[in-house]
């Protein structure tokens, strides 16, 4: 065991390694307070000048993370900074940046390889470097290791190398970073030594897989796996509706099942960073080694042709009030990618909202969770969250409900608005002026 390993693992053993998180977001403001709640050292890097201003004030720059969580660790030492030439300052550098995908739907590295260029000058001996960007298997020994053998440090003697794929679910009360267990891959036997023992002390039980590349598609099997299961729900909901069978009913019964069934529920299309995007880095990866992934591809067509199924819902359902959906005045409830979050990265929300007004629709929308419509690359809407009122309600030709936020008022929606096209199954047994979509 080398000089480096043994003064490493001690740090690490005695809480004194310093904790350096790249990327404060969804998944690297949880993981810092989590590693500030038991004794360790963190400092956060992010682009972001706004967002590192909003932390270092002690407020918090996402929802379900209250703006005391902040003030507590900024009390007990923790500090954001946009200046990466203090990577040297801290032990372990855990990389939670964004893994998005092309214009042309293939993997988009430039956030990873823009932390690895801004940090590779300022890396040094005895530190430890994990990756938790969910991204194809191979991408920390093709894409990450590299920068650290140019720099001559030898990986799994002075300088090691992880993959922790992150498992945050926004706005989950029943599970948190502690209780989620982690699975970790090393790029050598040391390696994942040093990386089970950091992780070791923020969550309840660390899972070991044997290589980075194996924790790699860990991430990417579980979110294919729901991503699939969506897609087939989706499907089923489509021809649910036209034999005019209740696909709620059906799966609410076929969950009594108690063993080889689970259940999944049909909505508007798939949203959030992770499910709509990172079946296609596996397909994407799969295409070097000759293979087509066509079960997932047909998985991800599913899913991204929901929000034309729920718009082609609106037209018929105008037109059987005698309205044309040119024209018409439609109230989006819910932008969100799911319930009670305001993340709305992906959100088929707005992908029926783009539709509706490229057929002429005069769209607004309500959701408590995000007051301003936020602005997005790839998606311009001037707009600001309507307030639910039995006037609002009632001037609408319909609401469409996408997103089923716990604090929608149901009863005061289904009394005053003329017309509901319910893609959450919310109305469940209501005909009368509710369609289900």
């Amino acid at each position: 065991m080398s000089d480096y390993l043994m003064t490493l693992i001690e740090k690490l053993q005695a809480k004194s390694a310093h904790i350096g998180i790249i990327g404060l977001g969804y998944v690297g403001i949880p993981l810092a307070l989590r590693f500030s709640e038991v004794g360790f050292h963190v400092l956060g890097f992010d682009i972001d000048d706004q967002r590192v201003d909003t932390l270092n004030s002690g407020k918090s720059p996402i929802e379900h993370i209250s703006s005391n969580d902040i003030r507590r660790i900024t009390e007990h030492g923790f500090e954001a900074t946009a200046d990466f030439s203090r990577i040297g300052e801290v032990d372990a550098i855990i990389i939670c940046v964004p893994t998005p995908l092309s214009k042309h739907r293939e993997p988009d590295l430039s956030f990873i390889t823009g932390t690895m260029d801004a940090i590779s000058p300022y890396l040094r001996k005895q530190q430890v470097v994990s990756l938790e960007s969910t991204t194809w298997p191979g991408t920390t020994e093709e894409v990450l290791k590299p920068y650290l053998t140019d720099r001559g440090f030898e990986v799994g003697r002075d300088i090691y190398l992880v993959y922790s794929p992150e498992r945050e679910d926004p706005g989950n009360p029943d599970f948190t970073t502690r209780t989620i267990p982690k699975v970790v891959g090393g790029s050598s036997v040391e390696c994942l030594k040093v990386g089970e023992l950091l992780y070791a002390h923020a969550v309840d039980r660390v899972v070991p897989v044997t290589s980075t590349q194996a924790s790699e598609l860990v991430k990417l099997l579980e979110n294919i796996h729901r991503a699939v299961n969506i897609g087939l729900v989706n499907e089923m909901k489509t021809i649910a509706d036209r034999m005019s069978i209740d696909i709620y009913e059906v799966i609410d019964a076929a969950a009594t099942k108690p063993f080889g069934f689970t259940p999944y529920y049909p909505g508007p299309g798939l949203g959030g960073h992770c499910i709509p995007i990172d079946p296609f880095y596996l397909t994407w990866k799969a295409r070097e080694y000759g293979l087509n992934t066509h079960f997932i591809e047909l998985a991800g067509d599913t899913n991204r042709n929901m929000p034309r199924w729920v718009v082609g819902k609106v037209a018929d359902a105008l037109n059987d009030h005698q309205k044309s959906l040119n024209g018409a005045r439609v109230l989006a409830l819910g932008i969100a990618y799911k319930k009670d979050v305001d993340d709305v990265r992906e959100s088929p929300s707005i992908m029926v909202m783009e539709l509706l007004r490229e057929k002429g629709v005069l769209v607004e929308y309500s959701d408590p969770h995000a007051p301003t419509f936020p602005k997005m690359r790839e998606h311009s809407f001037d707009l600001s969250s309507v307030d639910l009122t039995p006037e609002t309600l009632s001037a609408y030709d319909c609401v469409v409900l996408l997103t089923d936020h716990s604090a929608f008022d149901y009863d005061l929606i289904l009394e005053h608005a003329p017309l509901i096209i319910d893609t959450r199954g919310k109305y469940r047994g209501i005909n009368t002026k509710v369609v289900k979509a």
